[in-house]
């Protein structure tokens, strides 16, 4: 076969650039390595931000008081019907007051028991209609999800309700800025139970509990419980595990000198979410 003429066997053959030296690419690394760090120092800074429930960063919350030997029981998801009624009575006979954060669907359908709750002298709070997690929400689904169950809960009770708990701790700074405009204070927490786990016994839930109470009483901080009377899969959910613990957290209290409170008793003056802000400045 003739070969091809010169110029045009130069036009046609391929030509490969000269490889970079390991020198050269060293700073091209490096810079491609210093992004990744960044970006995932960013993600995780956002990320703890927005989840981890004793961060201050996106905007104020209440966590807990100074006062080391003051609780503040608090229950998600319900009402719950039976469990809700059996912790109404466990609380009772303990003369003890609870925060109750309620699902706007679940009051819907359970007014007279969240009206009982209110009768008995606990305090309710706003934990959304639907429990989604608010961090991927749009603004105006954030404002419709509180501003709704608001008024479900205000409608069952004849009394306003003043504050919120976002599902799963999950707020973005507009969050909160909705809920303070809408009348309601973030409230977060700083010991939790996992008692949303399956499987979980009272045993654990009361360790998981005390783990946080140690580190609160270490800081010098009172302690406010994560519990759950429901579950945000619907009415029904068992929680006699959770119920079981708070029995024991209750009698214990009567020989640690321990006091139930609210978490309205926690105000800007003695929530120890100032000191937190305070350290992350």
């Amino acid at each position: 076969m003739e070969s091809l003429p010169t110029v045009l066997r130069g036009t046609c053959e391929p030509t490969c650039p000269k490889r970079a030296t390991p020198r050269k690419l060293i700073p091209v690394l490096a810079t491609i390595t210093a992004a990744a760090a960044a970006t995932g120092l960013a993600v995780g800074g956002y990320h703890y931000a927005a989840i981890w429930p004793t961060s201050q960063i996106f905007g104020r919350t209440i966590l807990a008081g100074r006062d080391p030997n003051e609780y503040a029981l608090t229950y998600d998801d319900g009402p719950n019907d039976a469990c809700t009624e059996q912790l109404l009575e466990l609380l009772a006979r303990h003369n003890a007051r609870a925060t109750f954060f309620l699902i706007g669907r679940f009051v819907r359908e359970r007014r007279d028991l969240t009206r009982r709750i209110h009768a008995a002298g606990h305090l309710i709070g706003n934990h959304t209609f639907t429990h989604p997690w608010l961090l991927y929400q749009s603004p105006s689904r954030v404002r419709e999800e509180l501003a709704s169950t608001s008024a479900t809960i205000e409608a069952a009770i004849g009394d306003k309700i003043h504050y919120f708990r976002p599902p799963h701790g999950a707020r973005r700074p507009d969050v909160l800025r909705t809920a303070r405009d809408l009348g309601l204070t973030p409230v977060l927490w700083n010991a939790m139970g996992y008692d949303w786990k399956p499987g979980l016994n009272p045993e654990t839930i009361l360790a998981n509990l005390d783990k946080g109470i140690r580190g609160n009483r270490r800081g010098g901080h009172g302690s406010n419980l994560l519990l759950h009377d429901g579950g945000q899969a619907g009415i029904g959910q068992d929680r006699k595990a959770s119920i079981e613990a708070t029995a024991t957290l209750l009698t214990r209290a009567q020989s640690e000198q321990i006091r139930f409170v609210t978490v309205d008793a926690w105000n800007e003056t003695r929530n120890i979410s100032r000191d937190h802000t305070a350290q992350q400045k």
